[in-house]
């Protein structure tokens, strides 16, 4: 990739095509979990929540529903556009990047949802993000990340795959290079060829447990999957960390 591109995660996710590729993404999961993450965290109605890398901001919005007072935050200009149509008095959307977040002590949860980690290029840039999220909560504070369990992505075999969706023809190879896992996206539309990238860390649980204590947390549950049962390195599905602000 030539420097002229874009840090790969700014460029794909601002993308109209990052949306039709995902468009069919198990919303009914996503809201069950959520749902079961409130009932297990029993946040007051007046603790505000903040959503870190929102995308449209469904989470944000459903969460709103819900009786919550939210702030949704992401890179891509125009997922933010299109989620501010939604905003009201309790909710909000705005552009900014998790390495510099424009909030002090302001909130009681803060959430990152659906592996929206992990997409830097070093473990310093990684520490800061989470000295970020220490920031902009609230003296005992909670966080939760939610992210894939690297041990399941060492043993997935499906590395090309091909779809077609909205008449687009994508084809997905999929490699682990240097702990992450790179996944390159290939396709035709109105003549054009497309090219774009997604580079996730294959980040353990051990690499977490780092970057809570670096930042002043305090590791509380650690989940493997979306029912927020135990985690099992090599079983489960995800792995959702929750920890809790020391000061």
């Amino acid at each position: 990739m030539g420097m002229e591109r874009k840090e790969w995660f700014a460029e794909w996710f601002d993308s109209k095509y990052y949306h039709i590729l995902y468009k069919n993404r198990n919303h009914q999961e996503a809201e069950a979990f959520l749902s079961k993450l409130i009932s297990f965290l029993k946040p007051n109605l007046s603790d505000t929540i903040i959503d870190l890398a929102c995308g449209k901001g469904r989470h944000s919005i459903f969460l709103n529903k819900l009786g919550y007072n939210v702030t949704g935050i992401d890179l891509s200009a125009n997922s933010i556009n299109e989620a501010s149509i939604f905003a009201n008095d309790n909710l909000k959307f705005e552009i900014a990047d998790l390495r510099n977040l424009p909030y002090n002590n302001a909130f009681e949860i803060g959430l990152n949802l659906f592996t929206s980690f992990g997409y830097f290029e070093s473990d310093e840039v990684n520490m800061e993000v989470f000295s970020q999220f220490n920031k902009i909560l609230k003296p005992n504070g909670i966080i939760l990340v939610d992210f894939l369990n690297a041990s399941k992505v060492y043993t997935q075999t499906k590395f090309v795959e091909s779809k077609v969706i909205e008449g687009i023809h994508f084809q997905i190879n999929k490699k682990i290079e240097n702990k992450r896992v790179i996944k390159t996206i290939e396709f035709n539309d109105n003549g054009s060829r497309n090219f774009y990238i997604e580079s996730v860390q294959l980040l353990e649980l051990s690499d977490f447990e780092k970057l809570i204590e670096h930042s002043d947390f305090n590791l509380l549950h650690v989940f493997g999957n979306y029912n927020l049962e135990p985690y099992n390195q090599e079983s489960s599905d995800r792995l959702i960390i929750v920890a809790k602000k020391t000061a």
